[in-house]
């Protein structure tokens, strides 16, 4: 029963972490950034080195995240793609984290595989193939 369970709830808090992974940083009249909602320049590039380019150590999971990025980067334009970019850093964030735990790493193929199928119809538009 767990299993069962597991899955689906994988899947939805990886589309949890991409719905609500945006980030806008609004411009005043003078084209400063608003301190309320600038990022925190100390936080930001650490947390996104350290798990650029990390594989995830399920090969269904690396896969897909190679394929994905190779398509963003070659085959999305420039204005796009840093929401697709920022969908593979929580991605890879994410699923590193389900990875690490023996609980969770059994069913994580199977939502890699999911978001995989998913990727090819909202990537269809941009001729990607997975």
């Amino acid at each position: 029963m767990k299993k069962r369970i597991l899955l689906p709830l994988c899947v939805v808090i990886g589309l949890l972490l991409v719905a609500c992974g945006k980030t806008e940083v609004t411009v005043n009249k003078n084209g400063a950034a608003s301190p309320a909602t600038k990022a925190s320049p100390a936080s930001t590039p650490a947390k996104a080195a350290s798990s650029t380019g990390e594989k995830i150590g399920v090969a269904d999971c690396d896969n897909f995240i190679a394929a994905y990025d190779a398509c963003v980067s070659n085959k999305v334009p420039e204005a796009a793609r840093a929401q697709y970019k920022t969908s593979i850093e929580q991605w890879r964030t994410s699923w590193r984290q389900l990875a690490a735990n023996p609980n969770t790493k059994a069913t994580l193929a199977g939502v890699c595989k999911q978001a995989a199928e998913q990727a090819k119809v909202s990537l269809k538009s941009y001729n990607c193939s997975f």
